[in-house]
């Protein structure tokens, strides 16, 4: 029988700890939250690896490493409302969930939404609720949110979810160049928002978050 429980301290120790996050709520987030739960049925034992794990359709989970650094960038406040588009199974939900208010969590296929949502429920993550619809469209009915987070990678992020980001909130995204990418993170004001690098990263393109391409005679 695996012991998740085990490999759960060896990947914050190996994997978050020397990727300079440092915050506390995010340790104990990461060493709370069962990882394995959340994985597709077929990848549970390699919850613990420290890479992104497939989920199909060019969408992936991101390693702990990436999560980890992203949180850590936005500095998550426990009275605040989060977007996490692109929730997979609902891992970076429940960890985020330890860290704020309150998390709308908006997963594009339905199948797995729906599996989000009842894993959730299971280990009673009562402050966090999956919403079906396509990533780009966000979840506007909701917002405005004082930070959004997008699990995977972007070449834009379209002006419908710059509009939900509050006033003075943040956003981190993963910002793809073919195979090179740069986590990011928007500071909101005057209803503009500023990127700044935060660390290297990638991930897979989101749909609906690719640049147009301009036509090739």
């Amino acid at each position: 029988m695996i012991d998740f429980a085990s490999r759960r301290v060896t990947m914050v120790d190996t994997q978050v700890r020397p990727s300079d996050v440092t915050k506390f709520p995010i340790i104990a987030a990461m060493l709370a939250v069962r990882r394995e739960v959340y994985m597709p049925d077929a990848r549970r034992e390699a919850a613990y690896v420290g890479e992104d794990v497939d989920l199909g359709e060019g969408r992936v989970m991101l390693q702990a490493r990436t999560l980890a650094k992203l949180l850590d960038a936005l500095d998550l406040q426990p009275t605040e409302l989060v977007l996490d588009l692109g929730c997979g199974y609902g891992y970076s939900s429940a960890v985020i969930a330890q860290l704020a208010e309150a998390v709308i969590a908006v997963e594009a296929d339905e199948t797995i939404a729906a599996e989000a949502q009842r894993r959730l429920a299971v280990e009673g993550v009562d402050n966090a609720v999956v919403i079906q619809g396509p990533l780009d469209r966000g979840s506007a009915k909701h917002g405005p949110y004082d930070a959004v987070i997008l699990q995977g990678g972007v070449e834009v992020v379209p002006d419908a979810i710059l509009a939900q980001v509050r006033e003075g909130g943040r956003i981190a995204a993963i910002f793809m160049n073919g195979p090179l990418g740069k986590a990011m993170i928007g500071y909101k004001f005057d209803g503009r928002v500023t990127w700044r690098f935060s660390f290297n990263a990638t991930a897979p393109v989101i749909a609906g978050f690719a640049a147009p391409r301009g036509f090739v005679l």
